[in-house]
């Protein structure tokens, strides 16, 4: 799932695409997406200037002149793809936005499982969502964690604790450190919090570090424990292995996060 490095990345394409333009026509192509989306809705955004693009989260949130305001959340596997608008659908196109000057926004998703939702004027959507990463400090996780014996990780999971922390860079902050993931987050004290929001914070520059997804960029800011299960760890003192928390896989390292 793309997560807050991934998302601010395709918030970034789609903002130099959209902002100062004018939306021609917004249509849907998969059933998903019209029920989320159904075409009176969308019919009220033809002929507006979108004025914003900004992320919260894993979010996006499209800003239009009038004062709504198109939700986007790419779920599992969805992307921007950027093109003509004279040109061919994308494969796995789902909601496409037709702009002045011949450009056409495309939202594609293999799996489908994206949304687009449409919020009127004057009622923007309510995210229930924590502080971004760039906003934590160790006071505010201690909040957080007071007398939640769940395991760190998941907690790191929960979006109103962390607004855009995923599965990935949890994994890789908790071995920033040095935290078993299935500690108890109430057991942290004050200067192991101060460590996992410095993790927070260097595993999610790293994702930004990497400009693309995943993999892409891996070579120069190569993950700590994220896909790596059975190789040694960087700290060369044993090897990464593989849990399941809360259906999640899990990689750290036995040997240092403890």
């Amino acid at each position: 799932m793309p997560e807050l490095p991934e998302v601010e990345a395709a918030a970034i394409v789609a903002r130099r695409v959209l902002v100062g333009r004018q939306l021609v026509a917004i249509a849907t192509h998969h059933p998903s997406q019209r029920r989320a989306l159904p075409p009176r809705h969308a019919a009220r955004l033809a002929g507006r200037r979108i004025v914003a693009v900004e992320r919260r989260g894993k979010s996006q949130l499209v800003h239009f002149d009038d004062g709504a305001v198109l939700l986007v959340h790419f779920r599992m596997n969805g992307d921007w793809h950027v093109g003509a608008s004279d040109a061919p659908l994308p494969p796995h196109a789902r909601v496409a936005l037709t702009l002045g000057g011949g450009t056409r926004l495309c939202l594609v998703d293999s799996r489908a499982l994206c949304t687009v939702s449409y919020h009127a004027p004057g009622s923007p959507p309510h995210l229930e969502l924590g502080p971004e990463p760039h906003q934590l400090t160790a006071a505010g996780l201690q909040q957080a964690f007071a007398r939640r014996r769940v395991p760190i990780k998941h907690l790191l999971l929960d979006q109103k604790v962390i607004a855009g922390l995923g599965n990935i860079y949890a994994a890789e902050a908790l071995w920033r450190a040095r935290l078993d993931p299935r500690a108890p987050a109430s057991a942290l004290g004050s200067a192991r919090l101060a460590a996992l929001v410095a993790g927070i914070k260097a595993a999610i520059a790293d994702g930004f570090a990497r400009q693309g997804r995943y993999r892409e960029g891996a070579r120069e800011h190569a993950f700590k424990v994220y896909d790596r299960e059975g190789l040694r760890c960087r700290r060369g003192c044993g090897a990464i292995v593989r849990i399941t928390q809360a259906g999640r896989s899990t990689c750290f390292c036995p040997g240092c996060q403890r």
